[in-house]
């Protein structure tokens, strides 16, 4: 195991820069180079400190299933709900997303279906219209989008998108913030 290595990746999951890490484990920055290129290696005092101010334990650090990256989820995972009062169905795309940076859905606005009202947050949101026609209202503006059009908002005032067609509007959904 890269001991180095796997301190860096942790260090940049929790959003830290060397001298941050190093501020809040009474390190200089420059020896957290070194632990994290293999130049030096940590006292165990200092490496439970470490991991420490990472969030990790000792034996995720070590485990190795722990430390691989999952990269595919199968169908079969993902979980669904319908909404039959407001018309309109999503699938989490990921199963764990509410644990993660983005939460990718599949959302599928049936006849006069509209997608629950959401207030102001720092949440992003991306979309890709796959299917039919949509409408975004964000605070006071409204957007229309069409299949193929993207759309992409910050979440700073009150939003919903609405199907804007007879049929069925089909979109991928990405929003940060896991507000979804």
């Amino acid at each position: 195991m890269d001991i180095g290595k796997r301190i860096k990746n942790l260090r940049i999951k929790k959003n830290l820069t060397q001298e941050e890490l190093g501020e809040r484990t009474d390190l200089s920055k420059g020896y957290i180079s070194q632990l994290e290129r293999n130049l030096s290696s940590p006292s165990l005092e200092t490496f439970f400190s470490i991991l420490n101010v990472l969030g990790c334990s000792p034996k995720d650090f070590f485990d190795e299933a722990v430390s691989d990256q999952r990269v595919v989820y199968p169908q079969e995972e993902q979980m669904g709900y319908v909404d039959e009062e407001l018309k309109y169905e999503i699938q989490w795309l990921v199963n764990e997303s509410n644990e993660k940076e983005m939460e990718p859905v599949l959302l599928k606005l049936y006849e006069k279906g509209e997608f629950k009202k959401f207030p102001p947050s720092l949440s992003e949101t991306f979309g890709y219209v796959l299917e039919g026609k949509v409408i975004v209202q964000l605070g006071r503006h409204t957007y229309r989008a069409t299949k193929g059009d993207t759309i992409y908002f910050h979440a700073s005032e009150e939003h919903q998108i609405l199907n804007d067609c007879s049929g069925v509007s089909e979109l991928l959904l990405v929003a940060t913030e896991s507000y979804l």
